[in-house]
């Protein structure tokens, strides 16, 4: 039984690890940029950011195949251009992966930096400190258990991801098949113990890092 959890548990891991990089590097970008700048449609943005939160998995799945596919949108040039194809394939995974849990580090980053005192970013700009500096320096060590917080929940949800996944990247025993696609893959076939065993140790895993989360967003007094 256990064997049979290893290959998916790994390929779960590096999905969902790959996955939440992904997702804290545009995370993080696109949450400074709305809490610092004001700008026409920024609102708009915001929606569309947090679509993924409460879009149906299936629903997004499409639009990814859309996006990605073969004779999507950029799957036809990336296909044309270097031969390559995201389609049933773990990278495509990570992509779908890093999708569903961007909106958990958007959100939580974006909280984080409108929390930081303004005024000492602008005491950190009068020493003469660059605005790489600021951040680096200033806003982001105090916004850092935020968006901590945030990638820790993203880390969660891009390891239980089910539907966007299964839409972009199959399920290749191997290949693509994570824990949840494995999951089904056992509950399908009858196999009630192995399922048991599946489910058992991804929401152990869920559980320690939500537990983490959790401590690391209660309040210091």
């Amino acid at each position: 039984m256990l064997g049979s959890a290893v290959v998916p548990l790994l390929l779960t891991l590096k999905v969902a690890g790959f996955a939440t990089l992904l997702a804290l590097v545009m995370g993080v970008a696109v949450a400074f940029v709305l809490a610092r700048h004001d700008f026409p449609g920024r609102d708009l943005l915001d929606a569309v950011c947090t679509l993924p939160l409460v879009m149906p998995p299936t629903v997004l799945g499409y639009y990814l195949v859309v996006l990605i596919g073969r004779r999507g949108w950029i799957g036809e040039w990336l296909w044309e251009t270097f031969g390559i194809t995201l389609m049933f394939t773990w990278q495509g995974a990570v992509f779908a992966a890093a999708i569903v849990a961007f909106p958990l580090v958007f959100k939580a980053a974006r909280a984080a930096f409108e929390g930081v005192d303004r005024q000492l970013e602008s005491a950190a700009r009068t020493l003469g400190v660059s605005e790489w500096g600021v951040f680096f320096r200033v806003t982001f060590p105090l916004a850092w258990r935020g968006v901590l917080a945030g990638t820790m929940l993203a880390f969660a949800r891009a390891m239980g991801e089910f539907g966007a996944t299964l839409m972009v990247a199959g399920n290749i025993p191997g290949r693509t098949q994570t824990l949840s696609l494995a999951v089904y893959d056992a509950v399908q076939a009858g196999h009630d113990d192995l399922a048991n065993f599946l489910v058992l140790l991804t929401s152990v895993v869920c559980v320690a890092i939500l537990f983490g989360s959790g401590k690391l967003l209660k309040p210091r007094y």
